[in-house]
């Protein structure tokens, strides 16, 4: 790294500079059925470079990647074709980040563990859920990450952070005499729980098994219907990114501040906040990939638009005086309605759909419906084979949040979230 740096400063083209690097070990474990196949262990360091040109009262930009291969002259040559480049862009002119060193290491219980023993145990929790008669996991693969990566630039910012990480992919699947279904499992984390992991593929193999089963009700009909964390995520991502700064400098945003995003709200208000670090997700973090501190902000307190968010640069066109940063993990407040209390009446529990389908500017929310819990207020059955469609801004209005709330991928909040009155095809 302090060879790219030196070339850089040298290079009298280069008006500023950004360096990152990240070096991974891993260790991946890989599963048939119960059985061991495949143990392997990594350790890579990859380094991109980011050269910033004046030209023209505009500032252009350019990034390419750094071997270990790469001689000084090779360097030297990728620089210059690097400005060239740069020089083709014409962006409004901004400032880099400035001074500032910090190393810090991400919330985790899982730093001092050896790689290995953690392994085991993870996959004895994954196959501790293995019980279901019918039921088998196919396959798991295990993948245990140390991230470490370090951004400087040319205006004196030398920070680093440390990341532990854990991701879990599993094919869980149910076999009858007439077919096999098989669906797959997908589960991040930072913190080690052998009991929620347990939890978390048995709840997997339960649906699974309900996937098997699943018929098509009689459609259409109007029913209310509960989101869960992937989805709830999705919907919160999507207004998130309309308060973008980018967004709003570019003027693609739909709501700006001081909006009331649930007018005349009979359900839960919503309070959305950016966090630089939730406990449990690997998407905290310190800093940004332009290394400009993070610093937790307030979108949408009780239904209103309160502020943007996101990269200094945008944040300077827009005249912010202190940058948020490129935030990655949502906090939404906790509701009044406790789960078992939504499936009182007659709803449909979506456990997995093809993709949340939102459109901010057409008031929409709707998407395919893979598999759910149909309740008609006396049975329930596993349903599948339709689809939901609804206006966003009503479903907004009415809406219901879960007074029980946990980390899911970038996601701290309600576990469930309750659209009233969906039309069902």
């Amino acid at each position: 790294m302090m060879t790219v740096k030196n070339l850089l400063e040298k290079n009298q083209h280069v008006n500023g500079w950004r360096i990152t690097e990240k070096a991974t070990l891993s260790y991946e474990l890989f599963f048939v059925h119960q059985s061991l196949e495949t143990v392997r262990a990594t350790d890579t360091v990859s380094t991109s470079v980011t050269v910033y040109v004046d030209h023209d009262g505009a500032k252009g930009d350019s990034t390419f990647a750094v071997y270990q291969s790469m001689t000084e002259a090779d360097i030297a040559a990728k620089i210059e074709a690097a400005v060239a480049r740069a020089k083709l862009v014409s962006n409004q002119p901004y400032d880099l980040p400035e001074a500032g060193e910090v190393t810090a290491e991400l919330p985790t219980n899982m730093k001092d563990c050896d790689m290995k023993e953690l392994g085991v145990k993870i996959a004895d929790a994954v196959f501790a859920a293995d019980t279901l008669p019918g039921g088998s996991i196919n396959a798991c693969e295990i993948f245990l990450y140390r991230d470490t990566v370090r951004v400087l630039n040319s205006r004196g910012v030398d920070k680093t952070q440390v990341t532990h990480r854990a991701m879990i992919e599993a094919i869980p699947t149910f076999t009858t005499e007439k077919e096999s279904v098989e669906l797959y499992e997908d589960y991040r984390f930072t913190q080690f729980d052998a009991a929620k992991i347990t939890a978390e593929i048995a709840e997997k193999m339960q649906e699974v098994k309900a996937r098997s089963e699943a018929v098509k009700p009689a459609v259409p009909m109007t029913v209310n219907v509960i989101l869960r964390p992937l989805e709830i995520s999705e919907l919160i991502s999507e207004l998130a990114w309309d308060l973008n700064y980018a967004s709003v400098y570019s003027h693609a945003n739909l709501h700006h501040q001081g909006d009331d995003l649930q007018k005349d709200g009979t359900g839960d208000k919503l309070t959305l906040t950016l966090k630089a670090v939730v406990e449990g997700s690997e998407k905290s973090a310190c800093f940004d990939d332009d290394g400009l501190a993070l610093t937790d902000t307030c979108l949408i307190e009780n239904g209103v638009v309160k502020n943007y968010f996101g990269a200094s640069r945008f944040g300077q066109y827009l005249n912010v005086e202190k940058p948020s940063g490129s935030l990655r993990c949502a906090q939404v407040a906790p509701g009044t309605l406790p789960m078992a209390d939504m499936k009182r009446q007659p709803c449909l529990d979506i456990v997995s759909m093809s993709g949340l389908q939102l459109d901010l500017y057409n008031d929409y929310i709707g998407g395919e419906i893979r598999l759910a819990y149909y309740f008609d207020g006396e049975k329930t059955v596993p349903v599948t084979g339709i689809t939901m469609s609804a206006k966003l801004s009503e479903a907004l209005s009415s809406m219901n949040l879960s007074t029980e709330t946990g980390v899911s991928g970038e996601y701290d909040g309600p576990q469930r979230m309750l659209l009233k009155d969906i039309a069902v095809l």
